[in-house]
Order: C-alpha cells, then structure tokens, then sequence
C-alpha cells in the first residue's frame, strides 16, 4: 500500500533577524515539504497570512536549519513586525499573484505616458509591499530614463499622498522647508524650527534618516532628543509647542515614498520628477500649506547650473499650483558644505553654538537659516514683506529660538549633549593642504563619502570636521579638515578615500568659482 505524504497547511513563524530596509523577505528551508509541494522557486513572491493579516514577500530559500528549520517560515524584521504576532505563531504561505498593476509597470518600461489611474494603482501596490526590488527597481529607471511630464509628475504625487496618512492641524498657517539635499551639514531645519515656531507659526517638522548621507535632519536631532514618536505623542508636541523635529517613519505619510528612496538611493537616481513628488507628498502629507523650498546650486551639489535650477523650479511650482500648497523656491549657494561639521555630533555641536549665540558658531549656517526662515516668517499675513530676517534675527538673538528649541527637546526626551565639549570619535586624523594657496573648491560628494567610511551617520559622534573653507588662504600642510572615527577600520577606510581625493581644490583667487543665488 502506498504512503500518502500529508504536508502540512501551515508553518511556524521566526523572526529572523535581518534588516532587509523595505522590503518584505520570507526564508524557507530547501527540504521543507511545502517548498517542494508548492514549487516555489528562489526570489519570487510569496503570501502569508495569518490572524486576519497578509503580507507578500520575497522568498529566499536556506540550508541552513539553525536560520530556518523545515517546519518554519522566516520573515525579515519588518515583514514580522507587519504580522503582529509572537515568534512560533503559525502562518499559512502561498504563491502571490502578480501585482495589479504589473500591466502598467510594463507599458511605463514601453515608454508610453500613464495616466491618473495608473499611477495610483502603481503606488498602492509599492505602498503595500506587492513589488519586488527588481520590479522596483524597473519602475525607478523606467521614469529615470523617459523622463516624466509634469502631468504624470502631479499624478504620481497625488497617488503618493492618497497611499498614506494626511495629517489636518486645522489651522489656516502651517509652514515647513526642506531642502533638495546633496550639501552635507546644511542643518538649517534645527534652527528654521525653533525660530519660527517662537514667532508663533505652526511647523511641524518631519524629516528623514540618511541612506547614504553622512547624517539626515532626523540623524542629527537624535544626539539632542528621541525622534521616533508615536503620532500621538507628536501631534501633542506640535500644538503646545508649535513645532517638532522628529523622524516621519512613524507618521505613515506617503508610505509608497520610503520604499521607492530603498532602491533610488543604492542606484544615485533623482530624477527630477521624483524628486518633485517624493518632497511635496511628504509636506502636504504632513499637513503643510506653505512650503519654503532650498535648491542649493554648485560644482559638486544635485543643481548644477541657474538653467537646471530653474527648470526645476517650474516643475515644483506647477505640481504645488495643483496641490494647492503655497511654494516659495529659494536658489542658495551650494558650492561648499554648510558649517563645520559632517555628521550628528558634529553638526548638532554647530547647531546648539548657532542657537547660543555662540562666537565659534559656523556664520554661513546663522546667515542661511536666517534667511530661510525669514521667508517663512513673511508667509504671516501680519509680516511686511523684506521683515522677516530682522524678525528671525532678533529672535535668535534673543535667546527665544534657544527657549523654544530646549522646550521641544524636553518635549520629545531630552539626551545628554554638551556643545562645548562633544563626544567625538576618539580615533582621528587630519588631512591637511598639499600645498599653500587659498581654498577654491571643496567637493561636496567626496567629503560626504569621507564622513560616511568614517561611520556616520550610524556612528553617531564619527565624521568630518572642517577648519577651512572656499576663500581661506591656507599654507603648505595647513590642516583642511579632521576626520573622526571610533572603530579602526572606519578610520581606515576613510584614510583610503582621502588618500585618493582630499576633496579640496588649493589655487588662486581668480579659481574661485562664483554662483548666484536669490538672497
């Protein structure tokens, strides 16, 4: 008689402690029955269910029974977390069907123009995890390559902002400002905050963590106070305090945006309608209906030229029109890095020193962040035009940005920091001028790149500390920067990238390049 094989309808769940960013990752041992019984193959997409929830996930297939025995089905840290369960809890696991809007995605590849439907379909299957990072990825280099027009750039905005949660402060005033990125220590938020949420003015600021920067807004505010807040607790903050700095990632705004940044950010792509999409679904999704935007322009920032920035001011203040938010786009000088320091010690020990008044405080991070919230404060229909400076001015010179920035620090859970005296990575060296001369050109990308070998922004007190910048005159073997490490083999590798570029340019003054800016 024959033996009839019984497999079984459902397996245990482990977490399995991996980091797989965003996406969803199932692990399944190659000689549990299931796998064999359901023909799943490695890297394809799989559901699980479980206590009235479902995921899809990327199947990755193991020998290995101390990761995943037979009868278990793995899933990475954040597919777990979506389940809700304990470890043990069992699950069932099937083949997924392919995303709704596969059919989309494939004319998007073709090159054809998509519509408003399509765009939103696209972004509800990215926001609930129905792509893999190779369908992803498609998507990313599809609109890359044949660039968007500005109509699909305002349709995929609008589906970015419908895939999440939208946040309604029920004030007429709710100000914010970003920044394109691509200038390390432009810190500029830390201080626009406090300032304009003294004066009155309701900003509520969310930021990201960096990728692949040396530090994000959220990175360095974190070596101040906690940044990952529940909704609630954030919201709390916001109206007593009249703003916050705190992570986003737990706002649940524009969702579909944090999982298109997991593959964008690897491959260096930001194309403009992206770019346009991912940071005006993000502000209107946080409620804001006025936006001041940085577009910093330079040798080695995202911008390059006056004709590139302007194209791209277009772009923004077109899908805004349509959004009705009300955009300010600000063009500013992106030649350098912004202060002294790159990385989250560093670029809060320059933040606090500008909010103290203190005299070893970086001036070109004062006068900017001045600047930019000086245009904020303008938005106040009681504000004349051409006020708002000499308004953000005294009020950082009064000590009332540095009230309120410590009222919000105790707010979200204050951390022990000392300005005058930070912890920094102990382990250091210094690059220093190859030859005398004054400083022409400091290349953004590089001294990025060193202070992230170093270990920013995950090491939080590593990274670049500059002592010269563009216009300095400098003698043979001048110290240009110091580099500060807490593990020998991130000083090590940033020794070797600096070996290979020190990211500085020494000549004359005729060199110096020039830019214009809008202030």
């Amino acid at each position: 008689m024959n033996t009839v094989i019984s497999v079984p309808s459902r397996l245990a769940l482990r977490r399995v402690l991996i980091d797989t960013y965003q996406e969803n990752v199932a692990y399944m041992h190659r000689d549990c029955e299931i796998y064999r019984a359901e023909g799943f193959k490695a890297l394809s997409k799989v559901e699980v269910r479980t206590n009235g929830r479902h995921i899809l996930a990327t199947l990755n297939v193991v020998e290995d029974a101390s990761i995943v025995a037979c009868g278990e089905l793995g899933l990475s840290i954040a597919a777990f977390a979506q389940m809700g369960v304990e470890d043990g809890h069992t699950a069932t696991v099937s083949q997924a069907e392919p995303p709704a809007s596969i059919s989309a995605l494939h004319r998007k590849l073709n090159g054809e123009r998509l519509g408003r439907e399509d765009f939103r379909s696209i972004v509800q299957d990215i926001a609930q995890h129905h792509y893999s990072k190779i369908e992803l990825t498609a998507f990313v280099v599809a609109c890359n390559r044949d660039e968007l027009d500005r109509e699909e750039v305002y349709f995929l905005t609008e589906a970015m902002i419908g895939a999440g949660q939208r946040l309604d402060w029920h004030e007429n005033l709710v100000v914010d400002k970003h920044c394109i990125g691509g200038i390390p220590g432009n810190r500029t938020s830390m201080l626009i905050v406090p300032i304009v949420a003294a004066h009155g003015m309701l900003c509520p600021k969310t930021s990201s963590r960096a990728i692949t920067s040396p530090a994000g807004t959220a990175d360095t505010m974190e070596v101040l106070a906690e940044v990952e807040l529940p909704i609630e607790q954030l919201k709390d903050i916001v109206r007593k305090h009249r703003g916050c700095l705190a992570w986003g990632g737990t706002a649940n705004l524009s969702p579909a945006d944090d999982v298109l940044i997991s593959v964008e950010r690897p491959l260096s792509l930001d194309s403009p309608g992206q770019m346009v999409a991912s940071i005006l679904s993000k502000k209107i999704s946080a409620g804001s209906s006025h936006l001041v935007l940085d577009i910093p322009i330079g040798p080695s920032a995202k911008v390059r030229s006056m004709p590139e920035a302007q194209r791209l001011r277009r772009l923004f203040e077109y899908v805004a029109r349509r959004m009705q938010l009300s955009l300010d786009v600000v063009i500013t000088d992106g030649r350098q890095p912004i202060g002294f320091g790159i990385g989250p010690v560093l670029e809060a020990r320059d933040v606090m020193r500008v909010l103290e008044n203190d005299p070893r405080a970086p001036m070109d991070l004062r006068q900017k962040a001045l600047r930019l919230a000086g245009r904020l404060i303008e938005c106040d229909p009681d504000v004349r035009g051409g006020d708002g400076f000499a308004i953000a001015r005294d009020i950082l010179d009064s000590g009332r940005a540095l009230t309120k920035m410590n009222d919000i620090i105790t707010a979200q859970g204050s951390k022990d920091f000392n300005h005058n005296q930070p912890d920094l990575g102990l382990l250091t060296f210094d690059v220093q001028a190859p030859r005398a001369g004054m400083v022409v050109g400091i290349e953004n990308i590089q001294l990025a790149r060193i202070a992230s070998l170093a270990g920013a922004p995950k090491v939080k007190n590593a990274g670049v500390d500059l002592l010269c910048k563009l216009g300095d005159t400098v003698l043979a073997d001048a110290v240009l920067y110091r580099v500060h490490a807490s593990y020998p083999a991130d000083l090590e590798f940033a020794r070797q990238a600096s070996l290979k570029s020190i990211g500085y340019t020494i000549g004359v003054a005729d060199e110096l390049p020039h830019v214009f800016v809008e202030f």
